[in-house]
């Protein structure tokens, strides 16, 4: 007769996405797996695969969060221009119980360049934040709020690679009231 897990996957899942994206891959090792996750390692190696396979999971994982938390943010707003404000404001001021930055963009920096599957996962989650945006300029632009003669791609490109910025930034010792300034030059660039 098989034994039963002694624990909820997505749980411990959420504590090595923690870990992970605390540490990175290569500083996290298996043992701190193990003992984050409070699981045996075989329990690690029979629910989740290797530790490759795990980091994928943890990153498929923190897509689905990612992607909901901002377009939350993003339907908060009234207008186009107030959800980007928003969605800016929460990638400056939210932390919380988090670790520092984002764990995409940690995960890219460290990984993307050498590993392909890293490589597609943070593309296709940063193609998931350009395109959102998208949506809310083109919004903005059928409301007039927005320029017609301002093209919503090259704007989204430009904000959300502000973002990225911001979520490297604030990994390191920036103050929130310079985030602030960089993220409102970035809006300046929608009053055109």
């Amino acid at each position: 007769m098989a034994r039963s897990k002694e624990f909820e996957e997505s749980e411990v899942l959420l504590k090595a996405m923690y870990l992970f994206w605390e540490q990175g891959y290569e500083k996290t090792s298996l043992q701190d797996l193990v003992e984050h996750m409070g699981i045996h390692r075989r329990s690690l190696y029979d629910t989740f695969g290797d530790k490759h396979t795990l980091f994928i999971k943890t990153m498929e994982q923190y897509a689905k969060y990612a992607n909901a938390t901002i377009k939350a943010e993003a339907q908060r707003g009234r207008t186009a221009k107030e959800s980007i404000r928003l969605i800016f404001d929460y990638l400056i001021e939210t932390n919380g119980e988090q670790p520092l930055g984002c764990f995409f963009v940690n995960s890219a920096t460290e990984l993307a360049y050498r590993d392909p599957a890293v490589n597609e996962l943070t593309s296709e989650g940063f193609n998931k934040g350009e395109q959102l945006l998208v949506e809310l300029l083109q919004q903005g632009r059928q409301k007039g709020e927005i320029s017609a003669d301002l093209d919503p791609y090259q704007l989204a490109s430009s904000l959300y690679t502000t973002m990225i910025g911001l979520r490297v930034l604030k990994r390191t010792s920036a103050d929130k009231k310079k985030l602030h300034q960089i993220a409102e030059v970035s809006m300046a660039m929608l009053d055109k």
